[in-house]
């Protein structure tokens, strides 16, 4: 039984890094478009990367469509944040779980 409870909290500490690695790229995504939009507020002229390609393009157009991106990826970082919270409250409980499983095995032998 505590093999099986092992593996589990092994899966959970797993899935809890992917999580946390994604949402790091969020993180990542939010600080760029931040940076994005504050650099557009200093400039008269806007580019747009659109493949390999840099199209000029108007100012107000690109910060709404930054401003929409930004709005998107505060609310996945935000459900990345509370799968973040539940996942880690899981690994704890997992943890204390097979903790406990190991001491009376421990008590047992004695």
């Amino acid at each position: 039984m505590t093999s099986n409870k092992i593996a589990q909290l092994q899966l959970l500490q797993q899935n809890l890094q992917n999580i946390m690695a994604q949402k790091q790229q969020f993180q990542s995504q939010l600080v760029e478009m931040e940076s994005a939009l504050s650099e557009l507020k200093k400039t008269d002229k806007a580019y747009k990367i659109v493949s390999k390609l840099m199209l000029a393009t108007s100012k107000p157009e690109l910060e709404k469509e930054l401003m929409e991106k930004k709005e998107v990826v505060e609310i996945r970082l935000k459900n990345f944040t509370q799968q973040e919270e539940r996942m880690q409250k899981s690994v704890e409980e997992q943890q204390q779980e097979v903790v406990k499983e190991l001491q009376g095995k421990k008590e047992k032998k004695k």
